[in-house]
C-alpha cells in the first residue's frame, strides 16, 4: 500500500480498529538497530528468543520492506529489557540506527542530503520509510538547529520508550554526518500530558557554515574599520588598509567557496552510489516483473501438466537465484504430497525424494510442507533450528540428509484449493532468503495453478467430447449387435495407419474423430436394408450409398473448428475410390482428402474381416490380396502399405476372425508390481508407474494417447538395498484407453513389450520380482 494509503486508513480507525487488523506500523530496519546492538553489546542473550516471544522471524527482520505491529514492537522490547536488565536500551538502540546495517540504501540517500538540516527538513517524507504511526514535521530554527514535532495518529498507542528511541534515531543522524555532541532537547512530551512530543536538535557547524558566518560577521567589522581610519589616516587606509582588508575578505569568500564544494562532492559522490543502488533496485524490480510476465506467458502455453512443471522447473533452475527447487503435487485422493521434479539434487537426493511421501491425512503432521498446503500459506525458515521443535525424527533425518538449512514453500491453489507446494532453498547461501523472494514466488505458483486449473478444464472438455464421440458412434453399432464395435475397429486401423504414416498429432486427432463418426448417416437408412440377409437390390444398394452424404451434412451442422473442420469432409468420402469409381462424388486420386483414403483402407478390412448378415469373415491372407489388388483402383498405395506394416506388428499370428485381440505372446511370468516410469518418446518424457511386470514386458498406466506399435524408450529403478536403474527400448503391444478398453479391471494404460534390453537388465528384473513375487514396491 501507498503511503498515502496507509495515511487515510490510520486517519479513519480507531484504536479498536487498529487492535482488530494489528495493523503492520514499523519497519523492520527499527528492530535491526536493536539487533545490531544486541550483537555488539550483548552478544550472549539468545536473540531467537526475543524474536519468538514477539511473534518475529528472523527473515523479516532482514527483510527491509517487512514491517510490524505495535503488539510485536510491544512485546519485544518488553523481553529486550527482561534479558538485558538496560531500562534505557531503546535511546541507545535509535543511536545505533546510524550504521550501514541498519539504514541499509536509506543511509546512502541521507547522507546525500548535504548535511543534517536538509534530512530534518524532509524527515516528513523520510519518516515513513521507518514508522506509519505518527506525523512528523519539522521547522529550522538556524542553521544548525531544527525543531520536530510528532503527534501520533489517531488510535495510536505508542510507548514511553519510543520516545527516547527517536531522540536517539535524531542523534544518530548528527553522528551520522560526523558531527560530535549532538544536542536534543524535549520541551513537550506526550507522556508527559502534552498533545505531542516536540524535539529541539542541534549540532555543531560544518566548517563551510563556520566560514560563512566569519565572513558574514567579518563585513561589517571591517566598514567599521575602514570607516574609522578614514577619519584620522585616510591615505594609509585607501593604500594599505582597504587592500588588506578585501584580500582578507577574498580570503575568507574563497576558503568558504572550497569548504562548500568539497562538502558538495562529497555529498555528489554518495548520491551518486545511492543513485547506483537505487537503479538497481529498479532493475531488479522490472527484471521480476518481467519474469513474472514471461513465466504467465510460457505455463500459459502449455498444455498437460507434465509441461507445466518441466517448464517452472527449468524457468526457476535458469533465471531466478536459487540453487535447488522442487515441486510437490497432491495425488488425485489428496492423501500424499508427491514429489513431481526438481533441480539441484543429488542423484541420491532426487531418489529419496522420488521415493518420499508426505501424508496429508494425519492431524497431527505438523511439517512445514504439510502446514502450507492445508494453511495455504508460504513459509521463509532461514534456520531450520529454529522449527527443529515442531518436526518430527523421521522429518529430521530426510532434512539432514537433504542439507536443507533455509527454505522457502510456497502453495500452489487453483480454484481456491491447494493442489501442491513449490519449494526453493540455497545450499551454501549466498546471501539469505527475505520475503522479496517469497513474493516473487507466491507471485509465480498463481500461474501454475491457473495453467493447471486450465488444463484440466481442457482435458474434461477433451473426455467429455471424446465421451459423446464414443456416444455417437454407440448409437449407429447399437442399431445391430452385430456390427458393434465397427466404429471402434475401424478408428483403430486408421490411427494405426497414421501412426505409421508418421502424421502430425491434430491430423490424427481429426482422423479418430471422423473415424468414430464416419457411419453416423447411417442411421437415415431403414433397419430393413441394413439388417438385411443375403444381397441387396440395386435400388437397396443406392439407399445404403446414401449414407456417404448424410453423414457430412449431419456432422456439417457440428461446429468444428481448426483441422477438426476437415471431419465432415473426411467422413462423408470414405467410399470415394481411387480411380473415381466410388460415391458420392465420384473423386479421383489426390482429389480425395488424405483422411478419407485412410479411412477408406480402415473401413474396407474391418467389414471384410468381420461377420456379417450376408456372409462369413474372409481370412487374413484373402483380406491383405484384397487389399493389394486394390491398390490404385480403389486405394492409394502408401495407405495399404502403411496399414498393412501396422497390422504385421500389432497383430502377427493371431486369427482374422479374431482381429481386435493383441498378439503378444508372454513367454514369462508377470508379477504386481507399482514403480515409476520414465516413458519417451519422439524427445518428450512424461511419468507412469507400471502395474505388472516382466522379463520381457510390463504394462504402463498413463493417460498419454499412444499407438500399437508405438517405439518407446523406458527407464525406472528397481528399489532395494541397493537401487538398479534399468534403461530398455519397447513397443507398445496393446492399449487400454477409453476409446479401446481392452481390460477394464485395469486402469488406463498400454502393455508395452521390451524390443531391446540386455541380459543383465533381464536377469536384474528376474530376481528382483522373484525376491518379491506379490509386492508392490514403495514409490
Amino acid at each position: 500500500m501507498t503511503k498515502q494509503g496507509w495515511v487515510a486508513l490510520l486517519s479513519k480507525n480507531d484504536e479498536k480498529v487498529l487492535a482488530e487488523k494489528n495493523l503492520p506500523l514499523y519497519n523492520s530496519r527499527i528492530i535491526h538497530a536493536y539487533l545490531a546492538l544486541l550483537k555488539d553489546k550483548y552478544p550472549h542473550i539468545d536473540v531467537n528468543k526475543i524474536l519468538r516471544h514477539a511473534h518475529m522471524d528472523p527473515c523479516e527482520v532482514a527483510d527491509q520492506g517487512h514491517w510490524f505491529s505495535q503488539e510485536q514492537v510491544d512485546l519485544f522490547y518488553e523481553k529486550l529489557v527482561q534479558l538485558t536488565g538496560d531500562e534505557s536500551i531503546a535511546r541507545e538502540a535509535g543511536r545505533h540506527a546510524a550504521s550501514p546495517e541498519a539504514l541499509g540504501a536509506m543511509r546512502q540517500y541521507l547522507l546525500g542530503l548535504v548535511g543534517p538540516a536538509r534530512v530534518f527538513n524532509l524527515i516528513q517524507k523520510t519518516s515513513v520509510q521507518f514508522t506509519r504511526s505518527s506525523e512528523y514535521s519539522s521547522r529550522e530554527l538556524d542553521s544548525n538547529r531544527v525543531e520536530i514535532t510528532v503527534t501520533p495518529r489517531s488510535g495510536v498507542q505508542e510507548k514511553e520508550f519510543q520516545c527516547e528511541n527517536r531522540m536517539g534515531f535524531f542523534e544518530a543522524i548528527i553522528m551520522m554526518f560526523n558531527f560530535h555532541r549532538p544536542g536534543v532537547t524535549h520541551p513537550e512530551c506526550l507522556f508527559r500530558g502534552d498533545p505531542c512530543c516536540r524535539y529541539v536538535v542541534s549540532w555543531e557547524d560544518t566548517l563551510a557554515s563556520l566560514w560563512a558566518k566569519i565572513r558574514l560577521r567579518s563585513i561589517p567589522l571591517f566598514f567599521l574599520l575602514v570607516f574609522g581610519s578614514l577619519l584620522y589616516a585616510p591615505g594609509f587606509t585607501l593604500t594599505v588598509i582597504l587592500p588588506a582588508l578585501t584580500i582578507i575578505l577574498f580570503g575568507l569568500t574563497v576558503i568558504m567557496d572550497i569548504a562548500e564544494k568539497k562538502e558538495l562532492r562529497s555529498s555528489l559522490s554518495i548520491l551518486m552510489g545511492s543513485t547506483e543502488k537505487l537503479v538497481d533496485q529498479i532493475n531488479i524490480n522490472h527484471a521480476n516483473a518481467s519474469l513474472t510476465n514471461e513465466i504467465g506467458q510460457a505455463l500459459s502455453q502449455q498444455t498437460d501438466i507434465d509441461s507445466i512443471l518441466d517448464k517452472t522447473i527449468k524457468i526457476l533452475e535458469n533465471y531466478l537465484d536459487y540453487q535447488r527447487g522442487m515441486i510437490l503435487l497432491a495425488n488425485p485422493d489428496r492423501t500424499t504430497l508427491e514429489y513431481k521434479g526438481g533441480f539441484g539434487y543429488t542423484e541420491e537426493q532426487e531418489a529419496l525424494l522420488k521415493n518420499t511421501n508426505f501424508d496429508l491425512t494425519r492431524a497431527e503432521s505438523a511439517g512445514i510442507f504439510i502446514r502450507s498446503f492445508r494453511e495455504k500459506q508460504p513459509f521463509l525458515i532461514n534456520d531450520l533450528k529454529d522449527i527443529g521443535q515442531q518436526l518430527s525424527e523421521r522429518s529430521l533425518k530426510f532434512a539432514s540428509f537433504l542439507g536443507v538449512k533455509s527454505f522457502i514453500c510456497c502453495p500452489i491453489i487453483s480454484e481456491e484449493e491447494t493442489v501442491g507446494i513449490l519449494a526453493v532453498d540455497n545450499l551454501k547461501a549466498p546471501r539469505p532468503l527475505v520475503h522479496s523472494d517469497m513474493s516473487l514466488l507466491m507471485g509465480i505458483t498463481p500461474f501454475i495453478g491457473i495453467s493447471m486449473h486450465n488444463v484440466k478444464l481442457m482435458n474434461a472438455r477433451v473426455e467429455q467430447f471424446k465421451s459423446t464421440l464414443q456416444v455417437l458412434a454407440a448409437s449407429i453399432d447399437a442399431r445391430d449387435p452385430l456390427t458393434a464395435g465397427h466404429s471402434e475397429k475401424v478408428t483403430e486401423y486408421a490411427l494405426g495407419i497414421c501412426q505409421e504414416m508418421d502424421l502430425p498429432q491434430d491430423f490424427t486427432e481429426m482422423i479418430r474423430v471422423a473415424a468414430l463418426l464416419h457411419d453416423y448417416g447411417k442411421l437415415g437408412v431403414p433397419d430393413s436394408i441394413l439388417k438385411k440377409e443375403g444381397r441387396l437390390t440395386s435400388d437397396e444398394y443406392e439407399a445404403v450409398k446414401t449414407h456417404s452424404l448424410k453423414t457430412r451434412t449431419i456432422l456439417e451442422q457440428i461446429n468444428f473448428e481448426g483441422v477438426m473442420a476437415e471431419v465432415p469432409i473426411v467422413a462423408g468420402a470414405h467410399h470415394e475410390k481411387y480411380d473415381g469409381t466410388g460415391y458420392p462424388e465420384g473423386l479421383i486420386g489426390e482429389q480425395i482428402p488424405l483422411g478419407a483414403r485412410i479411412l477408406a483402407v480402415a473401413d474396407f478390412f474391418e467389414a471384410i474381416t468381420a461377420k456379417r448378415h450376408y456372409r462369413e469373415p474372409m481370412p487374413l491372407d484373402v483380406a491383405f490380396e484384397l487389399l493389394r489388388e486394390g491398390i490404385g483402383r480403389h486405394f492409394d498405395a502408401r495407405v495399404v502399405i502403411a496399414f498393412m506394416d501396422y497390422y504385421t506388428r500389432a497383430y502377427l499370428g493371431k486369427p482374422a476372425t479374431d482381429p481386435g485381440r493383441s498378439s503378444v505372446t508372454r513367454n514369462d511370468p508377470r508379477v504386481p508390481i507399482k514403480v515409476q516410469l520414465s516413458i519417451e518418446f519422439s524427445g518428450a518424457s512424461w511419468p507412469g508407474y507400471t502395474v505388472d511386470m516382466g522379463p520381457g514386458g510390463l504394462y504402463a498406466t498413463s493417460n498419454q494417447t499412444v499407438s500399437l506399435g508405438q517405439r518407446l524408450h523406458l527407464s525406472f529403478d528397481l528399489p532395494g538395498p541397493t537401487t538398479t536403474t534399468i534403461r530398455v527400448q519397447g513397443r507398445v503391444a496393446w492399449v487400454n484407453n477409453m476409446d479401446i478398453r481392452r481390460k477394464p479391471s485395469y486402469p488406463l494404460g498400454f502393455g508395452i513389450e521390451f524390443t531391446l534390453i540386455s541380459d543383465a537388465e533381464k536377469r536384474a528384473i528376474a530376481d528382483h520380482l522373484k525376491a518379491a513375487p506379490s509386492a508392490v514396491a514403495p514409490y
